[in-house]
């Protein structure tokens, strides 16, 4: 465990070195914050039936998205993609270390430094700019703690997926630009999912995405019940488990078949 924990901890401190490019992100974000927030305030403005979100929780709902962008897996690991593409994967496939929990560690490190560095200063400047307020409750406010956890578990299985598919393709491309876009839909990044058809909610129930960003952000706009925090962890453990073990079998199995390009 010692060597796992040291390879997600020297992976979280490279990444944290791009402020720069953090603060781009957090503009941009802020940027398009502002303009999702005008388009549901047209929305409710323009309608009269009654909605399954009030407008505030909707608009917690966007400043949290803005914050947790990067929660969604966007590409497979780069650093992985070229060692593939270079031939050098095959020292990753003689080291004493597991290797689905090497690519888990790195993905983990990857999905949290970046957020952090993007989330905390973007939440500050909207609570004090009063577009976010604290959630209606402590309970709300300790249901979301505890759901974030669990979100981002479950976007590094996914992310892992997404890199274990390398083995089967040269570039990588496809996968970049399809999974992020399955994601934003049904996670509830672009339209919060309470938002969405009757006919859509079973399948959306069922699917792992929900978990990433509707789910906890529900919890902290008091949308969804605190004492539902349960139902909330289980869902998350089960798909977490269930991808971490589809991609160990895809490992597995792409291992014993990858030829190498180069190197």
């Amino acid at each position: 465990m010692i060597g796992y924990w040291a390879i997600v901890s020297a992976r979280f401190r490279t990444l944290l070195q791009y402020r720069a490019a953090a603060f781009a992100g957090l503009c941009t974000q802020l940027f398009w914050g502002l303009i999702r927030v005008m388009i549901f305030s047209a929305f409710y403005r323009s309608t009269t039936a009654a909605q399954p979100m009030a407008f505030s929780q909707v608009v917690a709902y966007i400043w949290l998205g803005q914050a947790f962008l990067l929660l969604i897996p966007m590409r497979p690991d780069e650093d992985v993609q070229a060692a593939i593409r270079t031939g050098t994967v095959a020292y990753e496939l003689v080291r004493p270390l597991d290797l689905y929990a090497l690519w888990y560690c790195r993905a983990l490190a990857q999905r949290t430094a970046p957020v952090l560095l993007r989330a905390l200063p973007l939440l500050w400047i909207v609570v004090c700019l009063g577009g976010l307020k604290a959630p209606p409750s402590l309970a709300s406010g300790v249901a979301f703690a505890l759901a974030m956890p669990g979100a981002f578990l479950l976007s590094t299985a996914l992310a892992t997926l997404m890199t274990i598919s390398l083995l089967w393709t040269l570039s990588g491309d496809g996968v970049a630009r399809i999974a992020p876009s399955v994601i934003y839909v049904f996670s509830g990044m672009i339209v919060p999912l309470p938002l969405f058809p009757g006919w859509a909610q079973p399948l959306l129930n069922a699917l792992p995405f929900r978990d990433l960003i509707d789910l906890p952000f529900r919890l902290y706009a008091g949308n969804l019940p605190p004492e539902r925090i349960g139902f909330v962890l289980a869902h998350q453990v089960v798909w977490t488990l269930g991808l971490i073990a589809l991609g160990r079998g895809l490992l597995a199995r792409g291992a014993r078949r990858l030829v190498v390009q180069g190197g």
